[in-house]
């Protein structure tokens, strides 16, 4: 058994909203993506423990300024994290502009009393998850359009060669629907030809075919070695329709254990903390989707906080042994000491430190606020946009 204080209690929950810029807008169906937002969640505790959370929306920090976080003040800090852990998943809210919404500000602060139960046994988190079941947990390097950068399939077919080359990836997922089918088929044989045929090739479609479509191009782009192809149709009916057609694996971000389990697709699902409420409640998941026999990866656009819980997590979790989704390499900074991280060889290793192992760069966090007071939220899906959406 681990020793920590009695009764630890918090005494102050800070949040702050943050953008952080990509190195380049990229290009999905849906539109285009500039930069990751999210809210960074401080928890302190009266004997000066320090917990770090980080949760999706922005609009959580305001959330906890105001209403929700005095309420927590005083609480005993385990109390706190099994009470929270207990709630059911934010449902996500599907607008009618394509925008998913996750409010859930409890999520930032269930991260954050994790980090400080680890710190107060002075323990790297995953031991309280479970113990050690490895050091370095798999990423995927990721491809797409980007402004003033890639803008054709032979582009993009150069990255990826340069990320093998420099950086030692042999995991590649990027983004297809985005141009017409011939351009995807253009992209998939190009990229194929630049990794060689022993790296692993996804693509993501962000539900920009239709079902039609979607047949026609994983017929089209089966020879190619496809590993996944990740939401290519809307509904999880509808990928089940096109499994008649195909033997290309599917993932989805819908996080629906049961009903992926009783049609048989998709093969993964692909979701983060945010709409899981949390450690704990992804814990759960997971041990759900093992039971099920449904595979599942971390996604992308997170930042330093929540990334090292994933690491934890997978760190923990033998079911955890296929390469995660990650933006990591085109996040221009963090506000985390040292960040962001940086696959190499196509690993992370996971932090050994006391509780989540990362620390707050203070002047980073304070650009990023910045950043946030004269930007406001990013618009994930500005710009030009396939008709279906």
């Amino acid at each position: 058994m681990h020793d920590r204080k009695p009764m630890s209690r918090v005494a102050r929950i800070e949040a702050w909203p943050v953008n952080v810029p990509l190195e380049a807008a990229y290009e999905m169906a849906p539109g285009i993506v500039a930069g990751i937002h999210r809210s960074v969640v401080r928890v302190t505790t009266e004997d000066g423990i320090v917990g770090l959370g980080e949760t999706p929306s922005p609009g959580d920090a305001e959330l906890l300024r105001g209403q929700v976080g005095p309420t927590l003040v005083g609480r005993d800090t385990d109390e706190l994290r099994t009470g929270i852990g207990q709630r059911p998943a934010a449902r996500p809210q599907h607008r009618r502009d394509g925008r998913v919404l996750i409010e859930n500000p409890l999520t930032g602060v269930e991260i954050a009393l994790w980090d400080i139960a680890a710190r107060e046994a002075s323990v790297p988190l995953y031991e309280l998850l479970g113990g050690l079941h490895r050091t370095q947990v798999s990423f995927s390097e990721y491809f797409a359009y980007r402004a003033g950068a890639e803008q054709s399939p032979a582009d993009v077919a150069a990255f990826c060669e340069r990320m093998r080359e420099q950086h030692g990836s042999t995991v590649f997922e990027g983004k297809v629907a985005v141009r017409s089918l011939d351009d995807d088929v253009r992209l998939a044989r190009e990229v194929r030809a630049a990794i060689g045929p022993d790296c692993t090739l996804r693509l993501d479609a962000n539900m920009g075919w239709s079902l039609d479509t979607a047949r026609g191009a994983l017929s089209l782009l089966e020879p190619f070695e496809i590993a996944n192809v990740e939401e290519p149709v809307a509904s999880f009916a509808d990928m089940a329709e096109l499994r008649r057609s195909t033997a290309v694996p599917f993932s989805a971000h819908t996080p629906d254990v049961r009903l992926a389990a009783e049609l048989g697709v998709p093969d993964t699902l692909v979701v983060g903390l945010g709409p899981l409420g949390g450690i704990a409640g992804t814990r759960r998941f997971i041990g759900e989707c093992e039971a099920a026999g449904v595979g599942f990866w971390f996604y992308s656009g997170d930042l330093g906080i929540a990334t090292a819980a994933y690491l934890h997590l997978a760190a923990a979790t033998p079911y955890l042994d296929r390469p995660s989704q990650s933006l990591l390499r085109w996040t221009t900074e963090d506000v985390i000491l040292g960040g962001p991280f940086s696959p190499e060889g196509g690993v992370v290793p996971v932090p050994g430190g006391p509780g989540l192992g990362v620390e707050l760069d203070e002047q980073a966090l304070r650009r990023s606020v910045e950043r946030f007071a004269r930007e406001g939220s990013y618009d994930h899906y500005g710009g030009p946009a396939l008709p279906r959406y």
